[in-house]
């Protein structure tokens, strides 16, 4: 079977090594270099198993619909693709083209959806291998797993450690359903589908007023992107590494309870938060004693006021 692989980073480059020499690879389409000439892992991969690498500014341009048709591939796979594929260029292959996506479809479709698990309270995510249609994560399904969301979990921890090495696991047990002609296509429920919008720095302001887990599951949501943001003395703060505590408090949501080197306790209402990294302007992503030391925070002063 003859594949031609989507993607771009270490996900791309480990689905790339989990596939090769298993099957026959003949094409990869990746970004474009970064700037000061960095290489992307996937293309790093796929040049030293002399697999012929494709780099289009965008999938539409018409050099990436010619290189594909003079693939002939038999399926398409898309591993981490953050470009918008047109249909003409899936529609190529000859069993068409799947996709990896870190939720379980219909729920969370979009770019974001370990981010939106995570902020809406889910204690339940997973992965699914779709058949790509025209839609954005519409497509019928090939197969899905399930992972844990635990009360702690960041969208770092749930993407790194559970939904990165299951999805090379999936994209290879799909592959070799498709092989086997044993893969199925289950339509998705659409009455059933959720859309949310990219987690960034539009939807990442702090809201103060919220029920205390909310807050907190708001917090460990944007971490470690784009970072939950709130302001201190009038300046941009962004929250990492964060903790909740059940506390009862007469403070006001926002508040500094306590100050310490290894984090900062702040009122939420019916409890508190510790954060263990900060991120300003001035001093980047540093650690709670860091900012201790720069800024002085004192009990008393309010985050978000």
């Amino acid at each position: 079977m003859r594949i031609a692989l989507l993607g771009q980073a270490a996900f791309g480059a480990d689905v790339f090594k989990a596939l090769h020499p298993r099957y026959d690879i003949v094409g990869v389409f990746c970004p474009p270099d970064a700037p000061k000439g960095k290489v992307d892992p996937l293309k790093e991969a796929a040049l030293a198993a002399n697999v012929p690498v494709w780099q289009p500014r965008r999938m539409k341009d018409p050099e990436a619909f010619e290189a594909m048709k003079k693939l002939a591939a038999d399926l398409a796979i898309l591993a981490f693709v953050t470009d918008i594929v047109p249909g003409r260029v899936l529609d190529l292959p000859r069993l068409g083209s799947i996709c990896y996506h870190p939720s379980l479809l219909p729920k969370h479709r979009g770019a974001s959806a370990i981010n939106w698990a995570i902020i809406e309270g889910d204690t339940k995510t997973g992965l699914t291998i779709f058949w790509v249609d025209e839609g954005i994560d519409t497509g019928d399904i090939l197969l899905q797993k399930e992972v844990d969301i635990d009360p702690d979990d960041t969208t770092g921890t749930v993407y790194f450690n559970k939904l990165y090495p299951l999805g090379i696991e999936a994209i290879v047990e799909a592959v070799d359903l498709i092989a086997a002609g044993k893969a199925p296509r289950i339509p998705q429920d659409h009455s059933k589908a959720t859309y949310e919008p990219p987690c960034d720095d539009k939807v990442a302001d702090i809201n103060w007023s919220q029920p205390g887990r909310v807050v907190y599951n708001f917090i460990r949501g944007c971490d470690p992107q784009p970072g939950a943001t709130t302001t201190f003395r009038g300046e941009k703060v962004k929250f990492f590494n964060a903790k909740y505590i059940p506390l009862a408090h007469g403070a006001a949501a926002g508040e500094i309870l306590a100050v310490a080197p290894q984090g900062l306790t702040i009122a939420v209402a019916e409890g508190a938060i510790t954060v263990g990294r900060l991120r300003t302007k001035g001093l980047g992503k540093v650690k709670a004693e860091e900012f201790i030391k720069a800024l002085d925070p004192q009990v008393g002063e309010r985050f978000g006021s």
